[in-house]
């Protein structure tokens, strides 16, 4: 049975998500209060770090320019109620960082990471991870910082719905609602504008977070306050045929774990023979359930699309049309919008995984729109050295919006 027969056959009744419209609006993919009355109610709280600034500073020391450091952090394990792609109740994860500098009225950040396989490489879990580290960094500046794991990572519940505006929009402004409440348990409050900045998969996060504060649909409470994504794929479609032509680097890990968890949400293939190559065909699904790291991955799998995936399976990725195309809609116009905040965003000319043009791409559709970004080149890095160049860029930027506030 060939792919072009049966594997994009991208299912549009209630059985997955509802229909194509269903997904693109992002007042729908945020949900209204009253349809997620028990979003961001508190499950668990467990605290997992305790640092003077002198030991952040340590913490960082050789991986992220720890200059900028003033105040001690506690961080906390927190689990909380919020949706997944399909509407549905369910449980996730996040890291809430506070800073010990007695204030209690704190500005917020909320910080969405990139790509993850590893349900444990997340900030809530790993200690050592980038994001661990950008979340001690913006609290040790006075922030308060909410870093939520996503659906399906972490301790959360399920799989991870990779590239999904609404899980994504749900489990972040619910983590938000969490970490005000666990705020309140210590006497102290988040300021009401946010924060918003991330990295990679989180760059378009940002921009999807960003626009539903600002549209008041997401929160009672919450309000954008400034948008920083960082080396993010702001044209999903554009990024995926890229990894189809084996034009970026880790194209075989990036599409699969695309095209696996666009399986589990909307139906995007039948059965794995449709898409994969034999003998990948009987083990790729199992290689993507959020307990293997990239490196057992990549040890199971060859590097290159085109060893990977049948060819008829990569020309659908290369022209998407019909309903996969309006899947991918609301992932290539993240930044379709006008902010009316200040925008910046990061990028690193030496990035391999996801090129600068898509830095260009979202400012280019910001600017269309009215507003005016600015886009910032930190250097010929790679795509995790290049974060790590631009977070204390954000610090600063972040510390110049509050004060033009």
């Amino acid at each position: 049975m060939t792919l072009r027969r049966t594997s994009i056959r991208i299912a549009a009744g209630a059985a997955v998500l509802g229909s194509v419209s269903a997904l693109a609006p992002v007042s729908a993919a945020a949900g209204s209060p009253s349809e997620r009355v028990r979003g961001g109610a508190v499950v668990s709280v467990e605290q997992v770090a305790d640092l003077t600034a002198e030991e952040v500073a340590g913490e960082l020391r050789g991986k992220i320019d720890s200059s900028q450091v003033r105040h001690g952090v506690t961080a906390h394990r927190m689990t909380y109620r919020t949706t997944d792609s399909a509407g549905a109740p369910t449980t996730a994860s996040q890291l809430v960082v506070l800073p010990k500098n007695g204030a209690r009225h704190l500005p917020t950040v909320s910080w969405l990471h990139g790509t993850t396989v590893y349900r444990k490489d997340v900030a809530s879990e790993n200690p050592r991870s980038n994001d661990r580290l950008v979340a001690l960094l913006f609290a040790s500046t006075g922030r308060a910082v909410s870093a939520p794991d996503y659906v399906g990572l972490g301790s959360g519940e399920g799989f991870h719905p990779y590239g999904d505006p609404r899980a994504t929009v749900a489990a972040s402004v619910d983590a938000l609602r969490a970490a005000r409440t666990l705020a309140h348990r210590n006497g102290r409050e988040l300021k009401r504008k946010v924060q918003v900045s991330g990295f990679s998969q989180g760059g378009p996060a940002t921009m999807l977070v960003g626009r539903a504060l600002q549209q008041e649909d997401a929160d009672r409470y919450f309000r954008l306050g400034a948008l920083a994504p960082i080396g993010g794929p702001f044209n999903l479609s554009a990024f995926e045929a890229a990894a189809a032509d084996d034009k970026i680097a880790k194209a075989s890990l990036y599409l699969a774990y695309f095209a696996t968890a666009w399986k589990k949400m909307y139906g995007l293939y039948t059965a794995p023979g449709d898409v994969y190559r034999s003998p990948y065909d009987s083990k790729v699904e199992g290689l993507f359930d959020g307990h293997h790291t990239p490196g057992q991955i990549a040890g199971e799998l060859p590097p290159e699309s085109r060893h990977l995936f049948t060819e008829d399976f990569l020309d659908k990725i290369r022209k998407p049309d019909g309903v996969l195309k309006d899947r991918l809609r609301p992932m290539d116009t993240t930044c379709d919008w006008r902010p009316n905040v200040r925008v910046e965003i990061f990028h690193g000319r030496g990035d391999k995984d996801i090129d600068f043009s898509h830095a260009a791409y979202c400012a280019d559709q910001l600017t269309r729109n009215g507003a005016a970004p600015r886009l910032t080149d930190v250097g010929d890095y790679d795509h995790n050295g290049s974060v790590r160049q631009a977070v204390p860029r954000v610090v600063r930027f972040f510390d110049e919006s509050a004060k033009a506030d």
